[in-house]
Parts: C-alpha cells; sequence; structure tokens
C-alpha cells in the first residue's frame, strides 16, 4: 500500500510540474515591461482582466495555455492588468471591456486591440495580423 500511495505521490509531482513548465511568464508592471520592451526591441502584449471575469479565465486557461499561442507569444513581452487597478490601466487606451488585449510597440504605439474571448485559431489569427502590420511599418 505504501509502495503504492508513493508511487502517486511521485506521478502527481511530476504531473504538476509539467503542467507549470509551459506557463506563460507574465509581467504585471506596465513601466517595467515597456522598458523591456524597448532593451529588447520587442512587442508587448497587454492582458486587461476583471476581478471575476469567466472569459478572462477561459482566455488564459485555453486559449493562451495553449502550445502553439505560446510558441507565437514567445517574441513579446507580455503583461496582465486588472481592471480594476486605476493605476495600471490609467495610460491604457480605452477598455471597452475584458478581456482586453493590446498589441503594442516598445513606444506605446497602440498595433491591435482584441476585445472578448477567442478561440485558439482566431487568436492565432490575430498574433498574424498584428506581425503583418509590423512589417508594413518597417517598410
Amino acid at each position: 500500500m505504501k509502495k503504492l500511495l508513493g508511487i502517486f505521490l511521485v506521478a502527481g509531482t511530476f504531473f504538476s510540474m509539467s503542467l507549470f513548465a509551459g506557463e506563460m511568464v507574465w509581467i504585471k508592471d506596465i513601466n517595467s515591461a515597456f522598458k523591456l520592451a524597448q532593451k529588447e526591441q520587442k512587442t508587448v502584449m497587454i492582458m486587461v482582466e476583471g476581478e471575476h471575469c469567466r472569459w478572462c479565465k477561459k482566455m488564459k486557461h485555453r486559449t493562451l495555455a495553449d502550445e502553439n499561442v505560446q510558441k507565437k507569444l514567445e517574441s513579446y513581452i507580455t503583461v496582465k492588468v486588472m481592471r480594476e487597478d486605476e493605476d495600471a490601466v490609467k495610460d491604457l487606451p480605452m477598455i471597452d471591456g475584458v478581456p482586453t488585449i493590446f498589441f503594442m510597440t516598445p513606444q506605446k504605439e497602440l498595433i491591435e486591440t482584441v476585445v472578448g474571448y477567442f478561440n485558439v485559431e482566431d487568436f492565432l489569427s490575430y498574433i498574424s495580423d498584428v506581425e503583418k502590420k509590423k512589417e508594413k511599418s518597417k517598410k
């Protein structure tokens, strides 16, 4: 019985670690994120969520947790702020609802806004649009 329990504990620990291994790294301070973005010349993706927003949770746990989405977002600085945090959202463009995702240049220029929950395929399409707009602006 003890051996069986030990196997379950080890397996449970491994499973928990593997769940967190692919988790996105979120910066919570917008100013720090933009400083880092300027230093690394990366686009900033800011997710504004609400404290009790079920669509925000679905966006994080379904769409943003997807391996393909995370792979695309590796070249972005990802920021997560709460709509209720007035200091965090005061310098952002208008927030029409949550979740709202802003894609911005390191110089704080808005590239694209995504409002609401989107499945993986649709969100990947938005990321492609952002990348196309970035390429056009370089020319």
